[in-house]
């Protein structure tokens, strides 16, 4: 018989959603608080449900994102065809974001995808679970890097708003690049303790921000005597300036910048060792922050649309960041545009700071399982800062050389920022399918477990949508191209796989295991376990 429990035991459990100990639980009186991912507790769980939700929503930030990447959705059927490709993404992102929400209430762990597709593919766990850690790691750091572009051209165009005669040279972009990196990322590693407020405080910027702009841009138009585009050019309209010829395919190809914006259900399973009761509290944030950002995005790209009276100086502005022009059409005036341009800045400076939240966990994650190189140092939490500093320091340092990419090759940085959709999204395969294909019988079910009506085909769409959006995603944005607008996510992708798979045959026989699973005793008591299948006695 196991001694009897310590008093934090029993509160982390408490934290944690779990039943309490009995007298024969195998984990209790061992001296160490094990949490649901299988590792001793490091972290503390400072972050609130409203914090968490806060981090998804700021990480998320879907209306700054799509607004953002809104000139070259336009080539992929015009402004109706944006608003139409949204919708329809949107939908296929909510799937997968209820499956994903599915295993983080089963296993609610920093570790996220790379964790649960090691449990979901049973005895393939182990290399199925290594691919997908990696991919996420590097979708989120390419995410970094992309959020500390934006941030530098919103910047580099407030300037040039008021500077007519400015041209904009590469290494203007880049310092202030690096300047952004670095204020993100030392936040994130310096003010632990302050980041359930700061990203509580980015959720205020993004909702006042979205109102204020809509509200910008449904009135203003008429006061300036500008006027609106008409319905028809926002909601009837269809224009393809791609090149090619099948407009299904202009569609399917013009969702990827609605993926880009919503395509982050992941971000808030990676603290959910942060969170108290993370098998309720994960899932609730999920479907908060889907509903927040698809409402705040919808109703956004409506009000935006509304406010192009010339779209062909949109297509032709002079500004780095082209929703400056979109807001000076919108308020008649310069000024008008830089208070906009101020409105979606400063919630993006919180979604930098959440990319660099959420990689920094994923590689930490990755380390403490002996996945990287220099994992003894990488896999630790600082006893100062309480948070893994060395693991995020690391991706500020990826970040600033990809900065240093940019300067040499704009093509090159943006071939491994574009990579972040079909990265996570294969990642999320990677968890999702075995989880249906073993007809989910390698997890024990959490507190949120869709019925098996619901269950199979929300699993099946979300499969199919991204195994056919990993091969449509690749493809060159228009025609004709070149080797500087030919699409290079097959390449990153392709030659990090390599890389990653490389890397998996050195370390497989050296001491990598992977993720922990734990089990805990009244739940596997309560749940029969038959020939291999876990069938919950309810069913």
């Amino acid at each position: 018989m196991s001694p009897k429990p310590s008093t934090e035991e029993k509160r982390v459990r408490k934290e944690e959603g779990l039943p309490s100990y009995d007298a024969e639980d195998v984990h209790a009186g061992t001296g160490q608080v094990i949490n649901a991912s299988g590792h001793v507790q490091e972290l503390d769980r400072n972050f609130s449900l409203l914090s968490v939700t806060a981090v998804g929503i700021t990480t998320g930030n879907v209306w700054a994102a799509l607004g953002g990447s809104i000139v070259v959705a336009i080539y992929n059927g015009g402004a109706a065809g944006v608003l139409y490709e949204f919708i329809v993404v949107s939908v296929f992102y909510w799937g997968i974001a209820a499956c994903l929400a599915e295993l983080a209430s089963a296993i609610p762990s920093a570790a996220g995808v790379y964790h649960w597709a090691s449990v979901t593919a049973g005895s393939y766990g182990r290399s199925v679970g290594w691919f997908a850690g990696w991919w996420n790691y590097f979708a989120w750091i390419f995410g970094g890097a992309s959020m500390s572009s934006i941030l530098a051209n919103q910047l580099v165009s407030m300037w040039a708003l008021f500077h007519p005669d400015y041209v904009q040279e590469r290494w203007h972009v880049f310092v202030t690049y690096l300047i952004m990196t670095w204020i993100c990322c030392c936040t994130v590693l310096f003010f632990n303790e302050l980041l359930p407020k700061l990203q509580s405080l980015g959720l205020y910027f993004i909702l006042i921000g979205v109102f204020v702009t809509i509200m910008v841009c449904a009135i203003m138009p008429s006061t300036t005597g500008s006027g609106h585009a008409s319905s028809r050019f926002v909601f009837a309209d269809w224009e393809n300036q791609t090149g090619w010829s099948s407009d299904g395919f202009v569609f399917l190809a013009g969702m990827l910048n609605g993926a880009y914006a919503v395509g982050t259900p992941d971000c808030v399973s990676h603290l959910a060792e942060e969170l108290p009761k993370p098998r309720i509290n994960i899932p609730k944030a999920v479907l908060m922050q889907y509903i927040a950002g698809f409402v705040t995005a919808f109703c956004y790209i409506i009000a935006l649309f509304y406010s192009i009276t010339d779209l062909d100086a949109v297509f032709n502005s002079p500004f780095s960041f082209p929703l400056a022009e979109i807001y000076r059409q919108a308020t008649g005036s310069r000024g008008g545009s830089l208070g906009l341009l101020i409105v979606i800045f400063l919630p993006t400076v919180f979604t930098c700071m959440g990319t660099y939240i959420t990689s920094g966990r994923m590689l930490w994650t990755l380390a403490r399982d002996d996945a990287t190189p220099f994992s003894g140092w990488m896999g630790t939490v600082s006893k100062r800062w309480h948070n893994p500093w060395n693991a995020t320091l690391v991706c500020g340092g990826v970040c600033t050389v990809m900065g240093c990419i940019y300067v040499g090759s704009t093509t090159a940085f943006n071939a491994f920022v574009g990579s972040f959709v079909v990265l996570t999204t294969l990642s999320y395969l990677a968890a999702i399918m075995p989880h249906m294909l073993t007809r989910r019988a390698t997890v024990v079910p959490g507190p949120f477990w869709m019925p098996n009506p619901v269950a199979y085909p929300v699993m099946f769409l979300s499969c199919g949508y991204i195994m056919m959006s990993v091969i449509i995603y690749c493809f060159p944005y228009a025609k004709p191209f070149d080797a500087q607008s030919m699409n290079y996510s097959c390449v990153i992708t392709g030659g990090l796989t390599i890389i990653v798979g490389a890397w998996w045959l050195y370390k497989r026989t050296r001491g990598y295991v992977g993720p922990k699973a734990l089990l805990d005793e009244e739940r596997r008591l309560s749940i029969g376990i038959r020939g291999g299948r876990i069938s919950s006695d309810k069913e």
